[in-house]
């Protein structure tokens, strides 16, 4: 059986903005609810995930609900990503957090790319193919567009994904610490040609 043959694709909509918001965490390995949690001062949400679920509502912006594609399987949401192109305002992009800085930094590197922000499947979907069939729509969305990434270095199986379906390693940065306990790693920028 391919992942073709029992996963389904389908556009978000606002509605899936709760599940898209754990998707991205998850996808972060906790990146993501950290930023929020920093954004939360002085903002509606009263939680890390309810202020990124809030963000995932809009309509504009990089990585609303209306760059993100569902994948489901088994009666399930099992994964989800989010897409765009990249464009030239990244370049004058701020950051407000220091451990932001080389992930925009990456960014910076592949403006006018189709930029894969958020890959995520569900830990107990994992292995079975969801990820490459939500990865090769994503090529797909990008038509002529070349496609890059971030991951960390230590994610292997997401590496040998990228890999295995024709992304390189382009740059690395190193990851700056949120926490004094948290594990060091570097971001590493992966990128693949247009179809």
């Amino acid at each position: 059986m391919t992942a073709a043959s029992f996963v389904t694709l389908r556009s978000a909509t606002r509605e899936d903005a709760a599940e898209l918001a754990i998707l991205a965490d998850i996808a972060s390995h906790g990146f993501a609810s950290w930023l929020w949690l920093g954004e939360l001062a002085g903002t509606e949400g009263d939680t890390p995930m309810e202020h990124g679920r809030l963000k995932l509502r809009r309509d504009d912006g990089y990585g609303s609900w209306r760059h993100a594609v569902l994948g489901e399987a088994y009666g399930e949401t099992a994964g989800a990503a989010i897409g765009y192109a990249l464009g030239d305002d990244v370049k004058n992009m701020e950051v407000d957090r220091v451990a932001l800085q080389p992930v925009i930094d990456l960014q910076k590197m592949v403006i006018g790319s189709w930029f894969i922000a958020t890959l995520g499947v569900y830990s107990h979907l994992r292995g079975i193919g969801i990820g490459r069939r939500i990865l090769e729509d994503q090529i797909d969305r990008a038509g002529t567009l070349p496609v890059s990434l971030i991951t960390a270095c230590d994610n292997e199986a997401a590496l040998s994904l990228y890999k295995k379906n024709g992304f390189s390693e382009k740059a690395r940065r190193q990851a700056i610490s949120v926490f004094e306990s948290s594990r060091k790693h570097e971001w590493v920028l992966l990128t693949r040609d247009a179809r």
